[in-house]
């Protein structure tokens, strides 16, 4: 057990949910306010914040409707993603100086039981930040889903969209690791698009902002796809339905195109093709498969460690950036993770 109490500051600034968003948050939804710590109990740990990751889900924990996470409570300091350095400890299993993993994000110290917090091992040459997305759960999304969910296989042609986000640029590179036989992106930049297919390695990649995407997506997949990672939703599901091959599957991660909608959206259109096709379109939640972390964190490590899996970040500086990081960040505005390093 380690203290280190005299140097361990006991004020945070941290961003509460102050009203129930209604279509796209706006700026007054928010508020970042200063809270004292209580002291330590026993076997609790204080963090300071490295980086804070921001993500579409968090859209939805702002409803207050059930779902598979509690939502945010108002005037409650919101929750997400962390990083940071154990600064106060009356643990025996944490101690001052240790890199943790966490869910305290949204403020400049975390505090609570050292069983909330997960110590982590720097890897050489590596930013602490590849733990919120290559190396944590944003690497866990695009793994599990694309391998446990859609069931990849060798020689499969496989759908990314959404493809230049932290989750999608990874789906895309393990695809092309795995054996794919062709990999295809969409996003909303011609910037992003050659992103994708120079960094990223995918064979074919299209702006969805210049023209319909089903006529897109076929013109990129004129054999059909066998695999689709949905990030979208919406159009992009109606078009991967049109190109699916039969037996083609699914993995349905997140519909960011409906998340700040008010009215309900018109597509897709052509679910019935799923009936003749004899598709699979499989739903899922990272928080169900963390068993699959240690084979995760092996291969994928070793892929970074070799320089075979490449990433990028947006990182905004400070805690007070964090409501516009995550606002432009639903717009799209972020390549890889987008990040707030705390400062």
């Amino acid at each position: 057990m380690s203290t280190n109490a005299a140097s361990a500051a006991s004020t945070t600034r941290e961003w509460q949910l102050a009203a129930r968003p209604v279509g796209w948050p706006k700026n007054e939804d928010f508020q970042l306010v200063e809270r004292e710590l209580p002291d330590l109990g026993p076997g609790e740990v204080r963090v300071r914040n490295t980086y804070i990751s921001v993500d579409p889900y968090m859209r939805g924990r702002m409803n207050d409707v059930k779902s598979y996470t509690p939502p945010f409570q108002l005037n409650k300091a919101m929750e997400g993603g962390a990083v940071g350095t154990v600064v106060d400890s009356r643990s025996d299993d944490l101690a001052v100086g240790d890199t943790v993993l966490h869910f305290g994000g949204w403020r400049t110290l975390a505090q609570g039981p050292a069983s909330d917090f997960h110590k982590v091992s720097k890897v050489p040459g590596v930013p602490e930040s590849v733990f919120l997305h290559v190396l944590g759960m944003t690497g866990l999304t695009a793994y599990v889903g694309l391998l446990d969910i859609a069931e990849f296989r060798e020689g499969d042609t496989v759908f990314v969209s959404g493809a230049a986000g932290a989750v999608g640029s990874i789906v895309g590179q393990i695809a092309r690791l795995k054996g794919a036989k062709r990999v295809i992106g969409s996003a909303g930049s011609k910037e992003k698009v050659d992103l994708l297919t120079g960094k990223y390695g995918f064979d074919a990649a299209f702006n969805y902002k210049d023209g319909n995407v089903s006529k897109q997506l076929a013109q990129a997949a004129p054999e059909g796809i066998d695999v689709y990672f949905d990030n979208v939703g919406g159009e992009h599901l109606e078009a991967a339905l049109n190109a699916f091959n039969e037996g083609g599957r699914a993995a349905l991660c997140g519909m960011i195109s409906m998340y700040n909608a008010t009215e309900p959206e018109s597509a897709p259109r052509n679910l019935f093709l799923a009936v003749g096709k004899r598709l699979t379109l499989r739903g899922y939640i990272v928080g169900d498969h963390y068993h699959r972390f240690d084979a995760f964190a092996a291969e994928v490590g070793e892929w970074l460690a070799k320089g075979d899996l490449l990433y990028d970040e947006t990182v905004v500086e400070g805690i007070d950036q964090a409501r516009d990081a995550f606002l432009d960040m639903l717009r799209g505005a972020n390549v890889g993770k987008m990040l707030v390093r705390v400062g």
